[in-house]
């Protein structure tokens, strides 16, 4: 592969995190590149109203908050590219990225890759993905109207989503393996007002079954170490998540989940590689401190350039 354009920075990931760096990058007066394999926005693209993003009064689609930090990316002359990376090198004090459609050398990278749904490893489950197993309320919820549904989880996601399907179903099973929610009091509380839904504790899902849709879940009760049968019509799942940190594989500090260590400046043990947002170890995993993640981490690489101007190759 020929190398194509030079750039001081290259974000890989196009959410919250991505194009908080973006924004920070470009204005900064940084050559920026972001490689968005997908869909610009990340998971934030398919959550229906968030009301808790700093400075908006009124609920915003995650498709409209995508939408106006990529057009501010945009102004600041970040470029965009939909590529996904494949393996990041070095070079020097340089990185070179190899993507589906071509090689970049790049002197700061940072990571923003983001993190992908936790699955149930459940019978049932991969079989019945797209028929009736899903991992997205706002993509799939409307297809639940008048139906019977179970969302599995009891976090934030969970409970918010299974709030956001009440619009449709005509009932909402939320299944959680503990006796208590782990969602923030607000959300809970809403939740408990909500009279379609209703909350089955201390239970795991054993088992998803049906014909060509999904018909029912096989439940076991960790208290009372009995099995049920819960006639449901679809199923969401909010487990957890895990971490897409993939790309950086053996060189950098994980967690113990496998999300990226990085110290206050979102440095990863790679020098002028940087790590931001959910694909990071971090106590709150939200858009406004994906954005602040992205901003410290473009604000680092910046410093870091200048720091290290002499050491790169002379155009």
């Amino acid at each position: 592969m020929e190398l194509n354009t030079e750039y001081d920075v290259a974000i890989v990931g196009g959410g919250p995190a991505g194009l908080s760096a973006a924004i920070y990058a470009a204005r900064g007066g940084l050559k920026t590149v972001v490689f968005e394999k997908a869909l610009i926005g990340g998971q934030i693209v398919v959550t229906a109203d968030v009301e808790n993003y700093p400075g908006f009064a009124e609920n915003l689609s995650g498709f409209d908050i995508a939408d106006k930090m990529q057009k501010q990316a945009e102004k600041f002359h970040a470029e965009i590219k939909i590529e996904e990376v494949k393996a990041i090198g070095t070079e020097g004090l340089c990185k070179v990225l190899e993507t589906d459609k071509g090689l970049y050398r790049v002197k700061s990278v940072i990571l923003a890759t983001g993190a992908h749904p936790r699955k149930l490893a459940v019978p049932g489950e991969e079989k019945f993905t797209g028929r009736g197993v899903s991992y997205c309320a706002t993509c799939d919820g409307a297809l639940y109207r008048n139906k019977v549904v179970a969302v599995i989880g009891g976090g934030d996601s969970a409970v918010e989503e299974a709030n956001f399907l009440t619009k449709f179903a005509q009932k909402v099973y939320v299944i959680h393996r503990r006796d208590e929610l782990r969602a923030v009091k607000i959300v809970q509380e809403r939740a408990f007002k909500n009279e379609k839904m209703e909350f089955i504790w201390n239970t795991a899902v054993q088992a998803i079954e049906g014909g060509d849709f999904v018909e029912r879940l096989i439940l076991f009760n960790k208290k009372t170490e009995k099995i049920s049968v819960l006639p449901v019509d679809g199923v969401f799942i909010y487990v957890g998540i895990i971490p897409n940190s993939g790309l950086l594989e053996s060189r950098v500090t994980f967690d113990k989940q496998g999300f990226v260590q990085t110290d206050d400046t979102m440095h990863t043990d790679i020098p002028g590689v940087y790590a931001a947002g959910d694909v990071t170890h971090k106590v709150l995993r939200q858009v406004v401190t994906a954005s602040s993640d992205g901003a410290t981490a473009a604000f680092s690489a910046e410093k870091w350039i200048e720091e290290n101007k002499e050491g790169f190759p002379k155009k």
